[in-house]
């Protein structure tokens, strides 16, 4: 229990930070423009993984999901999004990733992207992935590393923790997953006096940030992107702030 309480931070209770995950979010997505899978650096991943898995899930994409549209289940807390999602043909349902309305053993492809941080019961979220995913399973998952390195950003999108990298490979070694591939992956600006200033608008100019969020500062990051470098095994987990896993649910 010690490694888990070194890295979460003290603050409200499970339905609280649900609470507060879904008042962002929905405020978030209400307003926003859809953002198709091919826009983003990992759709060359994708394409590759989606070809080999017609049954599929993504949880808790808002507006800006990875995997492809049609023919994808979609979960997630924020009404806006389903919604959006419905309407260009998903199979989305709202729910919370720690209670997935769906039979064990099922999809050939889980993503899962800036997710488990955001919840109380990380063992349970993951717990539930895996039981929805068929043996043999591809798995796409984000997390962010390194408690040392925690901003305003994490505290005002809900997040409940930054993981130490040796305690985030043990978790998904229990769970049975077994790391493939990684990639540095964040789209989180590199500068904390611009995540302050972006936070101070947030708090005080809600609406004005988000709108400057939603139509300015995300399609410039997705058009800018770096092209995502994949590595065998893990990359440089000590340079890494946030990192993106191809992983395997065991056979």
């Amino acid at each position: 229990m010690a490694a888990v309480n070194s890295e979460r931070r003290n603050g409200p209770t499970d339905p609280e930070l649900l609470a507060t995950n879904q008042r962002f979010f929905d405020e978030l997505w209400r307003d926003a423009h859809l953002i198709e899978a091919e826009r983003f650096n990992t759709w060359p991943l994708v394409r590759e993984l989606v070809a080999g898995a017609s049954r599929r899930l993504e949880v808790a994409p808002g507006l800006r999901p990875r995997l492809p549209i049609a023919g994808t289940h979609f979960v997630d807390i924020s009404g806006p999004a389903v919604t959006c999602l419905r309407r260009k043909g998903g199979h989305a349902a709202r729910g919370s990733i720690t209670g997935l309305p769906f039979h064990d053993g099922y999809f050939q492809l889980v993503c899962a992207l800036d997710i488990v941080e955001h919840v109380d019961d990380d063992h349970g979220a993951l717990a539930e992935l895996v039981r929805v995913a068929a043996p043999g399973a591809t798995f796409l998952l984000s997390i962010p590393l390194h408690p040392s390195r925690w901003t305003s950003l994490d505290e005002i999108v809900g997040h409940r923790r930054r993981y130490e990298p040796e305690r985030l490979l043990a978790m998904l070694a229990q769970h049975g997953l077994t790391v493939e591939q990684t990639a540095e992956h964040s789209m989180q600006p590199k500068s904390s006096r611009l995540i302050d200033c972006g936070m101070w608008f947030l708090v005080h100019k809600r609406g004005r940030a988000l709108w400057w969020y939603n139509h300015v500062f995300m399609p410039l990051a997705v058009r800018f992107e770096k092209k995502l470098a994949l590595t065998p095994g893990l990359v440089d987990l000590e340079r890494a702030d946030e990192i993106l896993l191809v992983c395997r649910r065991a056979r």
